[in-house]
């Protein structure tokens, strides 16, 4: 297959590409998802409500996989089997009859009969029954061709636009900006993008724009020779040159200096760059995905971004929704990643143990809870926060005590250990004030929430990076990357699986650090 420019001008291969159609849905109808059940395989399951009257109990309905395999009714003793019936009144649900035990609805004991209106199905309702198990009703619109999950974990209306949109723009020749709040998964859509694209056996090579040296990024870039600036000891080729042939993921765009900016756009009109201390320009075939928390607009009147370099990234924008919009994908990703946390640490055993009945360690109380939060810090704070539990297990502490594992207690956990001055003490203004006071123990645990990344580090504790930075280089507990013994750094790499985050963590070095050592060791 040929390979796509990056100019205005298109292969011949690219032109006759067939244009993917859009996904068609149906209309959206009233939906039961199982939020938690003790046997934790079943969350996620669906059950579409019936277009007149549905009795939900223990022996009814049959519930689905997201697949569309039928697995069967709720079948837990503890349910009664006297139904919940519920039925289809135009846009809204009525519930017309209860059993003798238990049901809640978003907290609130049912009694008698109510109507939940369209806009309130339209948000999605929590259904607590017998104290054993938790639903989400909700609507939710079919789509009638299946669309590839794309390694994304979720099945909400919103995570499934995005799966569409992947599949829509991947075999476009065109850059593509991605937009969503920070925690979101927006390296984890411009992945799945690559893979999906003609480019997938290409390099796909990612970057922070956040963590380049403004000294140096035009350089790390698009490659400079030796000599051409102060430290240049040796010539290099550049991220643009590496990726050539693939995809380049450029996180945190509106991070980029002008004078990066400058380039990015020469190498977007004209596929070529420039490398410092060259002879002359080079042809790269590069796909660029950028993406951005930012608002960019506001950037461009401010003069801190340039506007042609906006309309030539956003070829293509693909916004990903915040986790709130996706509230009944939270307890699958629950479950994800509580898998994923006791795999990783070794006691792939102990999750079975969970997976077979999770009663006896938590309950719906706490997915109910989960599912009140707001997530400003999104599916990365849903991580930390199911970390925690996962760490808790492994102690023999129970994970049921819900003020624990709140995103709000967590920040709060967070300040007070920040703060070790009383109130009435006036706090220095200063970032590097504000650094250079941070004690050791304050620093390691933030370091160790945000997974060992500076920049998140630092913009949670309000400092720069730079002051971030002088503050570690003074703390005894927290070595460089470069200090780590190779032996070290190749035995933690195949521990995590290539999982520069995870070896972050547990080496306790810098993300940053830790990513241009491993490159340096071609480590793969």
């Amino acid at each position: 297959m040929g390979r796509f420019s990056m100019g205005t001008e298109l292969h011949e291969t690219t032109r006759r590409a067939p244009p993917v159609a859009p996904v068609v849905h149906r209309p959206a109808r009233p939906v039961l998802t199982i939020a938690y059940h003790p046997k934790l395989r079943r969350i996620g399951e669906r059950a579409l409500l019936d277009r007149g009257a549905t009795s939900l109990s223990r022996l009814g309905p049959d519930f689905r996989t997201p697949e569309g395999r039928i697995v069967g009714p709720l079948a837990d003793p503890y349910v009664s089997r006297t139904p919940v019936v519920m039925v289809c009144d135009g846009g809204d649900v009525v519930i017309t009859g209860l059993p003798r035990g238990p049901v809640h609805l978003d907290d609130r004991a049912l009694t008698g009969p109510l109507r939940i209106e369209a806009s309130a199905l339209r948000r999605g309702v929590t259904l607590a029954i017998a104290e054993r198990v938790l639903l989400i009703l909700h609507l939710q619109s079919e789509a009638h061709e299946v669309v590839p999950k794309y390694g994304l974990v979720g099945e909400s209306a919103a995570l499934q636009r995005v799966r569409e949109e992947i599949a829509l723009t991947a075999a476009l020749p065109i850059p593509v900006l991605i937009r969503g709040e920070s925690g979101t998964g927006k390296e984890l859509v411009a992945r799945a993008i690559h893979a999906a694209s003609p480019r997938a056996a290409q390099p796909y090579v990612s970057l922070n724009m956040a963590a380049l040296s403004p000294q140096t990024a035009v350089a790390e870039l698009f490659g400079h020779t030796r000599g051409s600036f102060t430290g240049a000891v040796q010539s290099r080729e550049g991220y643009f040159r590496e990726a050539d042939g693939g995809t380049i993921f450029l996180d945190e765009i509106g991070e980029a200096t002008t004078e990066v900016q400058a380039m990015l756009l020469r190498v977007l009109e004209t596929g070529e760059i420039q490398p410092i201390g060259g002879a002359g320009s080079r042809r790269v075939d590069v796909r660029v995905i950028a993406a951005t928390d930012k608002g960019l607009e506001e950037a461009v009147v401010g003069g801190a971004f340039r506007l042609a370099l906006l309309h030539r990234l956003a070829g293509f924008e693909l916004r990903v929704p915040p986790l709130r919009d996706r509230g009944d994908d939270i307890p699958r990703l629950v479950v994800h990643f509580l898998g994923q946390e006791l795999r990783r640490a070794g006691y792939a055993e102990r999750f079975e143990g969970l997976a077979a009945d999770a009663s006896p360690h938590f309950g719906p109380e706490l997915v109910a809870h989960l599912l009140r939060e707001r997530w400003p810090g999104n599916v990365r704070q849903l991580s930390n926060t199911v970390r925690q539990m996962a760490a808790a297990l492994l102690a023999g502490r129970g994970v049921d005590t819900l003020p624990a594992f709140t995103p709000t207690a967590a920040a709060a956990t967070t300040a007070a250990a920040v703060v070790e001055e009383p109130a009435a003490t006036v706090a220095p203004t200063t970032a590097a004030a504000r650094g250079h006071d941070l004690s050791n123990e304050a620093l390691l645990a933030a370091m160790h929430a945000h997974r060992w990344n500076v920049h998140a580090t630092a913009k949670a504790l309000g400092i720069s990076r730079g002051a971030l930075y002088a503050r570690m280089e003074r703390c005894p507990s927290i070595r460089k990357a470069v200090e780590i013994p190779e032996p070290e750094l190749e035995a933690a790499y195949a521990r995590h699986d290539g999982d520069l985050e995870g070896m972050a963590a547990s080496l306790r070095v810098s993300l940053r650090g830790l990513q241009m050592r491993v490159k340096s060791l071609k480590l793969s």
